[in-house]
């Protein structure tokens, strides 16, 4: 009887042990789960990869960075040439709920290109973003709006409205602004295509490398 009830009493051990092992592990698991930070690019052909491969652009050269580096950061690529605000007001729910972005994740707007090249109202470009960001704020996850630059073609009243709209949203809703990423290249036409709009094959390197700076500033915050 008593070896029966020290067989039973080391069984109940053994099990409460690996009880408390799967427990644990599942515990780290999902902390490991949760230690990786979605960042999705939401924008339209400069960060699409116009005119390259997919290999070429700077977000995909910007992921596997983070990979080699073991950075854990996943940056996901959710723009398309030729988006409007329209548009991505129109498909942004679904992508939030496609990658399941929670709290800790971040989408970056980079949309209004198009509408400004367009000549689209300001009230329109005011409004799309709004909705954006109101989204984004809604499913609980970080949202950052980037500002974007258009050229001068309609005039000065235009493209300091147009310009403004980033700015006074980004302090409305309190949250980040950040530069427009192609600054550094699109004075430089070695950076640039034939169009003078979208940045070449050359300038992604440095697009990566200046977005690589921001992505890593908005994680840590």
């Amino acid at each position: 009887m008593a070896l029966f009830l020290h067989t039973k009493r080391n069984l109940l051990n053994m099990t409460s042990s690996l009880f408390i092992t799967i427990t644990l592990f599942l515990c780290f698991s999902m902390s490991l789960a949760h230690a990786e930070t979605k960042v999705v690019m939401y924008g339209d052909s400069v960060s699409a990869g116009y005119g390259m491969k997919t290999e070429q652009s700077w977000p995909y050269l910007l992921q596997q960075t983070f990979v080699t580096e073991n950075t854990p950061i996943k940056l996901i690529n959710e723009s398309i040439s030729g988006e409007t605000t329209g548009g991505g007001v129109a498909r942004i729910e679904q992508v939030l709920k496609r990658h399941n972005l929670d709290k800790d994740d971040w989408i970056i707007i980079e949309l209004g290109g198009n509408d400004g090249l367009r000549g689209f109202p300001i009230n329109t470009l005011n409004s799309n973003l709004t909705q954006m960001i109101k989204a984004a704020q809604a499913s609980e996850v970080n949202v950052a709006l980037m500002q974007v630059r258009i050229p001068p073609n309609y005039g000065k009243r235009y493209t300091s409205m147009f310009e403004g709209t980033y700015g006074k949203l980004a302090k409305r809703f309190d949250i980040p602004l950040l530069p427009f990423f192609m600054e550094k290249v699109a004075t430089n036409p070695n950076y640039m295509m034939r169009d003078g709009i979208h940045p070449n094959v050359s300038a992604q390197i440095i697009i990566r490398d200046e977005m690589k700076s921001v992505i890593e500033g908005l994680v840590s915050e």
